[in-house]
């Protein structure tokens, strides 16, 4: 037995060491809290797919005996110190032989131990311990499921009202979901995603390409076949670099992980599970062992996307389109006659070579796109630099660099339009207490990344220069202080803002944590960005910047492992042209955890006088469920979700969320608009395991 396993063992006996399990003793609400410290604030609907894939890890931890460098950082919770006193302790003495091990390795304290084990497991199983056929192995895997769920909102919505025998939407207003996943780490992957949304109709009609369900995913993953180091068949992401080319849903960017959200990961190839209907990429995809430091991936994708064709009224001959629309819905006639309408095309390639350790990485990426149907150039002026035409090439270099307790990363990319987009930053050690990181990015304004999700304010790296500063402090295990500050400016017009523009944006969080019951954070966040003023239109005042200021008060306490309660109060507080306007609101949480059963819930209490001060609110979900609505106007809002462990490999969950609004006659607009103050929603799920 290794000697830092046999003295760990020792003290565990004298009682020295607090004792710790597997993921079975770590709560539900531990995972929940983590995840949504990744979501801990939105101005905006949140990314959905970076959800799922949080979600996934906590389904399907990730094997500290098999994982790379790469999908530890990705985890965004192991400094590269860390990370680097992890692969030293396992070239050392070998594979882990317990999970308890992690306490012996440098820099492995309790507070990180604790939030690593909901994601992370120590299993002696490898890859290649199983001989025998790929099919049997697939049909014998135990990690597996089969996931049913349905959803619908009660109340009735206009866009279902038939009029004269005819309703705005084909379908009915029942959301169906039916995926099914069957995998074993890095040996082989098989799933299948089929979702309807609520309107769509389950038909069969091929001259508008509908066939049952609205939307199909499927994909097959091997991995580590000898120099064949991962294979995806169907449906899948890539994520390179800095993501400036490639980016997948393992990319949170600015939050109160203020260290190791800012570097990207070379995680090469994935499949894609999400239910988001764009995004992905539809082909084949492979990564190749050049030698022990050089590997090659190369890729096509061939994806179908939902466009209006619009006819050259010169020629009455060639179409074009103005944009792809990303929102795969088909419910009224003119959603459904863009569906399938352009033809995308994408393949490329990258060359990875790295060290030993991964200490030291560099790479070269080539995408090329290709459309069946021209963009047109938009007649916005702030669109005048955007994408147009029928295929762009883009070409990275990136590299990464550890060196003691400094990392370095960057990635310089060039469009076919002569655009470029830089982005690189580092990470270090201050003091043994502190930490922190700078990222400097600059996107031309006429630089086109078609995948790309790099740092940065925008959710298209564009028409952007910024430099972002993170520092995290803790000085004891009980407290934390976390605060960022990012700069950013807009060389170019954007969307309601006429003229170049600036703003910045700083978040302070503190953390104490007094005993494992007890968790209280106060976070602070301004925002200065510009907006045009009905005067700018008439090109008699510039755009002013306008003021956000958020406060939030956050107490988590889990009196015992039956009942954890969550208290939380945000309020904001929104300046422009002289006016003031406010919001807040008020939650109230109860989850219990009755063994086959559990319990969640919340009470909300909101008032906003305006858009701008929308509350955004993560809320428990079934699993691989999304939930995090903007509480805006006047009301309540109450949730309940029940799970229920029918037996070791049937799990049911019930879930009904109601908002009641006041002073309001009707909610939403056009075919989404439903008479009457009240919505409540009703969700489904059962997850079968073989």
């Amino acid at each position: 037995m290794k000697p830092s396993v046999f003295a760990l063992w020792a003290f565990i006996i004298l009682g020295k060491v607090p004792l710790f399990g597997q993921k079975g003793s770590i709560t539900e609400a531990d995972s929940e809290q983590i995840i949504e410290s990744a979501l801990s604030f939105q101005e905006e609907e949140p990314d959905a797919e970076l959800f799922e894939t949080l979600q996934v890890y906590y389904s399907h931890p990730l094997n500290l005996n098999q994982a790379s460098v790469e999908e530890l950082r990705s985890l965004f919770i192991l400094t590269e110190q860390q990370i680097s006193n992890f692969l030293s302790y396992t070239t050392r003495y070998g594979r882990l032989l317990s999970i308890y091990e992690l306490q012996t390795i440098p820099g492995f304290d309790l507070p990180t131990i604790y939030r690593l084990l909901p994601f992370v497991s120590v299993t002696d199983n490898g890859p290649h311990d199983d001989n025998r056929p790929l099919l049997k192995r697939i049909w014998t895997e135990q990690d597996n499921y089969l996931l049913l769920r349905y959803q619908r909102t009660l109340e009735r919505k206009v866009g279902y009202i038939r009029d004269g025998g005819n309703s705005q939407y084909a379908g009915s207003p029942d959301q169906l979901l039916l995926r099914f996943r069957v995998r074993h780490a890095h040996d082989f992957s098989l799933g299948l995603t089929v979702e309807k949304d609520a309107g769509e109709a389950l038909t069969f009609d091929k001259q508008t390409g509908r066939y049952g369900a609205d939307f199909y995913s499927l994909h097959l993953q091997l991995q580590d076949k000898g120099k064949l180091k991962n294979l995806v068949l169907g449906d899948y992401n890539i994520q390179f670099g800095q993501s400036l080319l490639l980016a997948a849903g393992f990319n949170i960017g600015k939050n109160t992980e203020t260290i190791t959200t800012t570097r990207r990961s070379n995680l090469g190839i994935f499949p894609y599970t999400s239910t988001m209907e764009s995004g992905f990429f539809r082909g084949a995809a492979a990564t190749y062992s050049i030698s022990k430091h050089l590997e090659f991936t190369s890729f096509y994708s061939g994806i179908a996307q939902d466009a209006t064709l619009v006819k050259d009224t010169l020629t009455s001959r060639d179409s074009f389109i103005k944009s792809v629309k990303p929102s795969g819905l088909h419910r009224t006639v003119s959603e459904i006659a863009a569906n399938n309408q352009v033809l995308q095309q994408t393949l490329g390639g990258n060359i990875l070579y790295q060290d030993k350790v991964s200490n030291f990485q560099t790479g070269i990426t080539i995408v090329a796109d290709f459309f069946s149907v021209p963009i047109v150039k938009a007649i916005e002026p702030y669109k005048q630099f955007d994408f147009y035409g029928k295929s762009n090439l883009s070409v990275s270099v990136s590299g990464n660099y550890n060196w003691q307790n400094i990392t370095l990363f960057a990635e310089t990319a060039r469009s076919s339009g002569g655009g470029l987009g830089v982005v690189g930053g580092l990470i270090t050690y201050l003091a043994p207490q502190v930490q922190t990181s700078i990222v400097l990015r600059s996107y031309d304004r006429d630089f086109h990344s078609l995948h790309g999700k790099a740092f940065g304010e925008s959710t298209v790296n564009q028409n952007e220069r910024g430099i972002y500063w993170g520092i995290k402090y803790q000085p004891s295990r009980k407290y934390q202080l976390a605060i960022y500050f990012d700069k950013f400016s807009f060389p170019w017009l954007k969307y309601r803002i006429d003229a170049p523009s600036d703003g910045y944006e700083y978040l302070a969080r503190l953390n104490y944590k007094p005993n494992r019951k007890t968790g209280l954070y106060a976070q602070y966040r301004e925002q200065s960005k510009a907006r045009s003023s009905p005067e700018t239109f008439r090109g008699t005042k510039p755009p002013r910047n306008n003021l956000k200021r958020s406060y939030t008060l956050n107490l988590d306490y889990s009196p015992d492992k039956i009942v954890s309660l969550k208290s939380r109060v945000q309020f904001s507080n929104y300046e422009t042209h002289g006016q003031i306007t406010s919001g807040f609101a008020i939650m109230q949480d109860l989850n219990l955890n009755l063994n086959k059963f559990k319990i969640g819930g919340r009470l909300a209490l909101f008032d906003t006088e305006d858009y701008d001060n929308r509350q955004y609110a993560y809320e428990r979900d079934v699993l691989y469920g999304f939930s995090i609505p903007p509480y805006n106007g006047r009301g309540t809002r109450q949730y309940i979700l029940l799970q229920y462990k029918a037996t070791r490999k049937i799990d049911l969950w019930l879930r009904l969320a109601r908002t009641h609004f006041r002073d309001l006659e009707f909610i939403g607009s056009g075919p989404e608009k439903i008479e009457g103050n009240i919505k409540t929603d009703v969700k489904l799920q059962t997850r079968i395991k073989f």
